[in-house]
């Protein structure tokens, strides 16, 4: 059975197996992902999850201090499972990054993910992602390259890069080379 999933604000995953948009948010927008180490831990829990959770990745873009895919999920796998594992996942390795001598901010960083952490029941020493994913289903053909040029355009418009496919934690690479960080499912 193919029961909604809701989030936050509204936001419903309808159908568990359709395409759709995802936004992953550091907590306060930390800028966490400009160290590789933690960038690597986002791109190694794809790997995982497209190998053994059903995950069928066709966009993603990692920023700074967030995360935008289009991703869907093989039945039986659900993507509201996938996003569960992957932020459980992600949440147990990155704050042993964070808490390790690598870190040179771990101080200042340790007491922001408390901070928040405290504001929120469901956890037990840190919160380092928002709760909220704003899933959007992908419903045309004109929402789907819209969100394909958004999530390419990212690094272009924090000025990181000035060719999409010049920056490396996105699949935009993918889209003109056949070639990237991570293999891909194309849409």
């Amino acid at each position: 059975m193919n029961t909604p999933t809701t989030f936050r604000d509204g936001y419903v995953i309808r159908d568990q197996f359709a395409s759709h948009f995802l936004t992953f948010t550091i907590c306060e927008w930390i800028d966490l992902f400009t160290r590789k180490v933690y960038r690597d831990i986002i791109i190694q829990s794809f790997e995982y999850s497209k190998l053994n959770k059903g995950l069928k990745l066709n966009e993603f873009v990692i920023m700074s201090n967030h995360i935008h895919l289009i991703a869907s999920t093989k039945e039986p796998f659900k993507l509201s499972d996938f996003i569960r594992d992957f932020k459980a996942h992600t949440h147990r390795a990155m704050p042993i990054v964070i808490e390790s001598d690598i870190e040179s901010r771990r101080h200042w960083m340790i007491r922001q993910f408390k901070y928040y952490d405290n504001r929120n029941s469901n956890n037990d020493t840190f919160q380092i992602w928002i709760q909220d994913n704003y899933p959007e289903e992908i419903l045309s053909q004109e929402m789907l390259y819209s969100k394909l040029n958004y999530i390419h355009e990212n690094p272009v418009r924090a000025g990181h890069v000035s060719k999409a496919r010049h920056y490396f934690y996105s699949i935009a690479s993918n889209y003109l080379t056949g070639k990237g960080i991570l293999e891909i499912d194309f849409i």
